[in-house]
């Protein structure tokens, strides 16, 4: 399972939600709708590790927001978010 943050907003200028991966820099997808978004991004995380493995670069450990958050002492306070398939969502 892979644990990666997803990070999910509106886009006004792409008409779309947009889904980043901050752990995994430039690792982003789009859909019509938030889960399609997630969804997306999720093939891209997967297909990021994998391209990374075949070329024998290294992965980033996944470590998701809230094993960050708690790292430095932030609170969950003010986050709409659920756990995921494959990650956290903030809404």
């Amino acid at each position: 399972m892979i644990k990666y943050e997803v990070v999910i907003y509106w886009s006004d200028e792409d008409g779309a939600f947009i889904a980043q991966v901050p752990e995994l820099p430039g690792c982003m997808a789009h859909g019509v709708t938030q889960e399609a978004a997630l969804g997306n991004a999720q093939d891209a995380i997967r297909l990021r590790i994998d391209t990374a493995k075949e070329f024998g670069d290294p992965i980033t450990e996944a470590k998701g927001r809230f094993a960050r958050s708690a790292e430095h002492g932030a609170g969950r306070e003010g986050l709409a978010c659920f756990q995921g398939a494959q990650g956290h969502q903030r809404l």
